[in-house]
């Protein structure tokens, strides 16, 4: 599942300044590059050189005459030519922008990218419609009353209304051009600017649908790819009980840790997710709570709150635990700070709607994600508003033929944690049978991390990853990797006496 991304209302006029103006794209040509330089200095201080450019290409290329827009791009070269195909790293979301990782000289973004310059160019591609050397489109969303519990329906028709309202405000965009097909459009562009033949894929999450959708569509252009917390284009949706099985995965090791099992319930945390469940089926709860400033105040959470809630702190496995126990023993507190918050009004990412809707999910898979036995648990928040809102959004349905998988010849290397709860390790398993030339390494404890960061703790891995990406050679890639177990958080307040 990606989560639309919400941002803050602060957060418009920062927006608003990095929008280049449209005047500036009058006097620029389709498929046409602005290139600027610079120099990065990297751990041991050397100074290390860089370009930094804007792509210029139709907003909507079935469209003549379609306005130009800007797409963000930067590119390392190697320092030594090594004959590889270039690296295409592809950031997720959608509605990641990373290129003031060069200005700020980020480490935490620009250690990898310098690191697989070991490996050929590394070229870094930022999304239409997201990208600080174009335009950031952004919607108001409104704030949710805090005296009902949330619900999906709710939750459905306010999407709805945002994608009308996001039409109606926007009367000088086209955003029907913002399909997951004009996305892989652009990295092409890129990659023929450039003057690349073939290329490699690099990304995770919505890098590797977007390279997935590169991969199907211009095919003869990518020699291979690495992608990791993998979501196949007719995935955006996760199925509840993969979601479910990956919860599965972390309670075991929590069931077994001696800090936490003071504060298990008998059969242990899944147990007391049952028992959540049951409780709220009975009736909402009112919880008050006391601001920074002092003040009170109350939200009403309900049993669609705690579908919800029951996917909160997955994203560092360790902390889930403490969370639910927290729940369980009727400590309620910081589940209504966080959701008082979400209430907030805010701001969502247009792009992550629009390109999530031109996807769209298959008829079959639509059935089994609404038929699927842990919808009981989870609710169907994972897909419903978007499902809902499709037709509302102006992208393009691009259909089964590119949804569904079909087989390809081009080598890949998947790397899937088991935690991971965003896009669950079936994504993997089901789409490996499809590359004839394909591999996957299962990294247990894994959560939706980056490929690198999957493979932290094993750098034979990591090395065997970097020569499939130069030579396209496999033999030293393992199949399985498991991270160590890690220090899981505490609840807060002393075990009580179980009976």
């Amino acid at each position: 599942m990606r989560t639309i991304v919400r941002r803050p209302l602060w957060r418009l006029l920062l927006s608003l300044l990095l929008i280049a103006p449209a005047a500036a794209f009058a006097q620029h040509k389709p498929g046409e590059i602005v290139v600027e330089r610079g120099t990065v200095r990297d751990e041991q201080g050397k100074a290390v050189p860089y370009e930094i450019g804007t792509l210029y290409v139709p907003e909507n290329r079935s469209k003549p005459g379609s306005r130009l827009i800007g797409v963000g791009f930067a590119r390392i070269k190697s320092p030594q030519p090594t004959g590889a195909p270039p690296v295409f790293w592809l950031p997720g979301g959608p509605g990641l922008s990373v290129l003031g990782a060069f200005a700020k000289n980020d480490m935490g973004k620009l250690r990898l990218w310098l690191s697989l310059t070991a490996v050929g160019d590394v070229v870094v591609v930022e999304q239409r419609g997201y990208t600080a050397r174009g335009e950031m489109l952004m919607a108001p969303s409104p704030a949710w009353p805090l005296d009902k519990p949330a619900s999906v329906r709710a939750s459905a028709a306010a999407m709805q209304a945002q994608a009308k309202a996001a039409v109606a405000a926007n009367p000088d965009k086209d955003l029907s051009g913002y399909d997951i097909g004009e996305f892989a459009a652009d990295v092409d562009d890129v990659r023929r600017a450039l003057g690349y033949g073939k290329i490699s894929l690099f990304g995770g999450s919505f890098g590797s649908q977007w390279s997935l959708a590169v991969m199907r569509l211009h095919p003869d252009a990518v020699a291979r790819a690495v992608l990791s917390a993998v979501e196949p284009l007719d995935n955006g949706y996760d199925m509840p009980s993969h979601i479910y099985a990956s919860l599965q995965r972390i309670a075991y090791d929590a069931d077994r840790d001696p800090g936490l099992k003071p504060y298990l319930p008998p059969g242990g945390l899944m147990a007391a997710v049952s028992a959540l469940h049951d409780r709220f089926a009975k009736g909402p709860v009112s919880v008050t709570v006391r601001e920074k400033d002092g003040k009170a105040r109350t939200v009403v959470l309900g049993a669609e709150d705690l579908q919800q809630a029951l996917l909160s702190h997955t994203a560092e496995g360790e902390r889930w635990p403490a969370f639910i126990l927290s729940l369980y023993h009727g400590h309620y507190e910081e589940w209504a700070r966080e959701t008082i918050d979400d209430r907030a009004a805010s701001e969502t990412i247009m792009i992550g709607p629009l390109a999530d809707s031109s996807l769209g999910v298959s008829a079959e898979r639509e059935h089994r994600l609404r038929t699927d036995p842990a919808v009981a648990l989870l609710g169907t928040w994972n897909f419903e508003a978007n499902i809902a809102s499709a037709p509302d959004w102006p992208t393009r349905d691009m259909g089964d033929a590119v949804r569904k998988p079909v087989p390809s010849d081009i080598p890949i290397v998947f790397v899937h944690g088991d935690w991971d709860t965003s896009t669950p390790i079936d994504n993997t398993l089901g789409l490996l049978p499809y590359f004839r030339n394909g591999h996957a390494i299962l990294v247990h404890r894994g959560g939706h991390d980056g490929t690198m960061y999957q493979l932290r703790d094993d750098d034979a891995a990591k090395r065997a990853v970097f020569e499939f990406l130069k030579t396209g050679r496999g033999e030293d890639l393992p199949t399985e990797v498991a991270l160590p177990l890690p220090k899981f958080d505490m609840p807060d307040f002393p075990a009580p006496a179980m009976r």
